[in-house]
């Protein structure tokens, strides 16, 4: 009994490390540091007709105390995003802290940037800047506290509401796959199509190669008078 009540609690013990991992790999915030005009991009995959949400705040490096600060409000961050197609979706200059968002109209990897206020930085320069970001994309983007408070929903109205949500993202998520699955299979099948013309052309070289070789050599031995 004390080994099954031993296994029982190392299973228990697995679970819980599960699920702080996986609580662990839902958390999207990061920060990162950047220097005097340096931009800093990541790339997003999204679907199309999809909200993201983008919410940052900097921290000014100060030399004598050795530490990230709060930066100044005069600061700021120009965020610029891209489509897959490199159109520009959002362009836009924030202060040191706040949010932007963006609705997805094109599916693929979107390329969100962000860079600090040139003539701001200018007067520390060679400062960092440590810059925490999170990103919302989806469903996950949307406040329901505040969508229950606005439109005066129940706590069963707004588990519905969040349901339709999930699945409404789920379909987008689907059909996104679908996409990148039929531009895969374009793809593939134009590399095939090359591949083929050219074994193709090679193998005319080769034969057109043979017969110029085969007249030469037959003109060499006329001309030696071996034939």
């Amino acid at each position: 009994m004390a080994g099954v009540g031993a296994g029982r609690r190392r299973l228990m013990g697995r679970a819980a490390l599960l699920l702080l991992a996986l609580c662990a790999a839902g958390t999207r915030g990061l920060y990162f540091h950047i220097g005097e005009t340096e931009k800093r991009c990541f790339i997003e995959e999204i679907p199309d007709e999809t909200m993201v949400i983008g919410n940052y705040r900097t921290q000014m490096w100060d030399k004598q105390r050795e530490v990230f600060l709060p930066s100044t409000p005069g600061l700021g961050m120009h965020v610029e995003v891209k489509d897959p197609e490199g159109k520009v979706v959002l362009s836009r200059q924030y202060g040191s802290e706040g949010r932007f968002t963006f609705t997805s109209h094109t599916p693929g990897d979107h390329q969100i940037c962000l860079h600090s206020n040139s003539t701001r930085m200018a007067l520390f320069a060679g400062g960092r800047l440590r810059v925490h970001l999170d990103i919302q994309v989806g469903e996950h983007a949307n406040n329901y506290p505040e969508i229950a408070a606005k439109d005066k929903l129940t706590e069963l109205q707004l588990r519905a509401r969040q349901l339709l949500d999930q699945v409404e993202q789920i379909q987008k998520e689907q059909d996104y796959q679908r996409y990148r699955e039929e531009r895969f299979r374009l793809t593939s099948e134009s590399t095939n199509q090359r591949v083929l013309w050219w074994s193709i052309a090679q193998t005319l070289i080769l034969i057109l190669t043979g017969i110029w070789q085969m007249r030469h050599l037959k003109s060499f031995f006329e001309a030696k008078k071996l034939v």
